[in-house]
């Protein structure tokens, strides 16, 4: 297989990025990225630690993460299945990347920095939902942040209903599991699922 090994030959295979793609960056939230995320209920959150790398999905109503200032956001972590991936890469090395989804529009938000995670009391408890609270908080300080190029959405056609994907098609949670561990009881995971999902949302 013939690969590229630098820069120079990805270059010269690409060329140089035009005007658009260089002016949208800035190092803080303008007016219209402001109103892009406060629109967006969902982002990945990618970062990198000693084992490698993680992108965790992040969703939350009203928004999935809320803008501190015009350089920095926060993003609440609610229940999950406690493998603090994320977290745990954090810790050990502020590098992320968030990627924003905005259902029904083409155009997708980029944020690059650094960030923390936080267990200021106060900054916990202004995340309350339904009576309960995130365990932490994780705090990005923007390093740039720039929308990216509609194409891959539209390519994906993804926000097309004609187009969504059956769930019933797809293997359960339950088959997922026991495809990885043979004697996983994937019935009894399935049949619970929903419940606990449910009860453990916040």
């Amino acid at each position: 297989m013939k690969t590229i090994r630098t820069v120079e030959e990805l270059m010269a295979r690409y060329g140089e990025p035009g005007e658009a793609s260089l002016v949208k960056v800035t190092s803080f939230l303008t007016p219209a990225y402001r109103r892009m995320i406060e629109a967006s209920p969902f982002v990945a959150l990618a970062t990198v630690g000693p084992e490698g790398l993680d992108c965790s999905p992040r969703g939350d109503l009203g928004g999935a993460v809320r803008i501190e200032d015009e350089r920095h956001l926060a993003l609440p972590d609610w229940r999950g299945n406690n493998r603090i991936d994320s977290l745990r890469n954090i810790v050990r090395d502020p590098r992320v990347a968030l990627m924003f989804l905005i259902p029904g529009s083409n155009s997708v938000v980029r944020v690059n920095g650094k960030a923390v995670v936080s267990v200021d009391e106060a900054l916990i408890d202004s995340f309350e939902m339904e009576g309960k609270h995130p365990r932490s908080v994780v705090v990005v300080t923007i390093g740039e942040v720039y929308f990216q190029c509609a194409r891959a959405v539209m390519r994906a056609d993804l926000w097309n209903f004609d187009r969504f994907v059956d769930p019933k098609s797809l293997p359960t949670p339950g088959e997922m599991l026991q495809a990885a561990k043979a004697d996983f009881d994937k019935d009894a995971y399935d049949r619970e699922w929903p419940a606990r999902a449910a009860r453990t949302m916040w």
